[in-house]
């Protein structure tokens, strides 16, 4: 079955204008792609129900491609998960794989190459990390075969892995991981770019366990199969606190975005999409200076986010998650409008 989707896919591809590409010229010394992670700041779950979500880019978690030629007509991958020849690969890299296949051929280029992938985004946490991946490694090719890229292509190239690895993507993975403002966005309908003007710094933390995105979607669903006159209404408060947050955001509330994000936590949690790791870590950030704190993502394990006043409160809440045990965590500081 894989086989053939991907067949299908490469040949939707060749039959487009990708077969009009001419031989490229190929830059000599290395070249870098980047990118960073996501999270959504609010509305998981909700979102699956046409309720809007707003996912936030995290410069400040970055993720690197670098592409140096070999004269030797090598093609070697170098990754925290594999290092060696591309097409010896393990099939967990099949859909950045293919996403190469498909713009070698696009360029026609056939010679070799070393691409050097460095990333900081652990797999799993609802961070956005294949799509990241995929954006560097796009961003590196075109600089290695000198052709311009626009912003809409570089979104079409990395929906190709993207279908791969998560079968019918929403978007919002890209769309975040090659964007600078928060991203608004509803199913069906195409993401808006969200400017903000917000003072203070969001607190990332990894809980330490893989994000179990379709089993909480599942238990959602389910729930609302079962009890609809519990799980509607919380669906739509949800919904209602994300229109909140993006108020927050346009005029400078922190305080009142931390108290919406406690509120979706609690909700999130009477969906059971939470996990004890990650009530135990929101409740000890909370004690220590955290103006609120939520899971982001999908739940049942991966991050959770809290907002803090300024830079001396970020790091209080780093170091007591740290001293309880949580091994990554990273600061982001929400930039204002008039300071970029």
């Amino acid at each position: 079955m894989c086989l053939n989707y991907y067949s299908t896919i490469l040949s939707e591809f060749s039959n487009s204008s990708y077969r009009d590409r001419r031989e490229v010229k190929i830059v000599q010394s290395p070249v870098s792609g980047s990118s960073h992670a996501k999270i959504i700041l609010i509305g998981e779950h909700s979102v699956v129900y046409h309720q809007p979500a707003i996912a936030l880019p995290l410069p400040a978690v970055r993720e690197s491609a670098t592409l140096t030629a070999r004269q030797d007509g090598q093609q070697q991958l170098v990754s925290r998960y594999y290092q060696g020849p591309r097409q010896d690969a393990p099939a967990s890299l099949y859909g950045i794989n293919h996403l190469i296949d498909v713009l070698l051929k696009q360029f026609t280029f056939h010679g070799g190459f070393t691409l050097d992938i460095t990333s900081h985004l652990p797999a799993e946490r609802g961070m956005g990390s294949s799509a990241a991946t995929a954006v560097a490694i796009i961003r590196a090719l075109y600089q290695f075969v000198e052709q311009p890229l626009s912003h809409d292509q570089l979104l079409a190239d990395a929906d190709i892995s993207e279908r791969i690895i998560h079968g019918n993507p929403s978007g919002i993975d890209v769309a975040t991981a090659s964007a600078q403002d928060p991203i608004w966005f509803i199913t069906g309908e195409e993401p808006v770019s969200l400017p903000f003007h917000l003072h203070g710094y969001l607190v990332v933390a990894d809980s330490g366990i893989h994000g179990q995105t379709g089993q909480a979607v599942k238990a959602v669903a389910d729930l609302r199969r079962a009890q609809p006159a519990v799980a509607t209404p919380i669906i739509n408060e949800l919904g209602h606190l994300t229109y909140g947050a993006k108020s927050a955001l346009a005029n400078d509330q922190l305080i009142r975005l931390g108290t919406i994000f406690n509120r979706a936590q609690t909700l999130l949690a009477r969906l059971g999409v939470s996990h004890p790791k990650l009530d135990e870590m929101i409740t000890l950030a909370n004690q220590n200076g955290a103006l609120g704190a939520k899971l982001t993502g999908g739940g049942m394990g991966g991050c959770m986010i809290c907002l803090a006043a300024d830079e001396s409160s970020a790091a209080r809440i780093r170091v007591a998650l740290a001293n309880s045990g949580v091994t990554q965590s990273w600061v982001q500081p929400l930039i204002s409008e008039e300071s970029k």
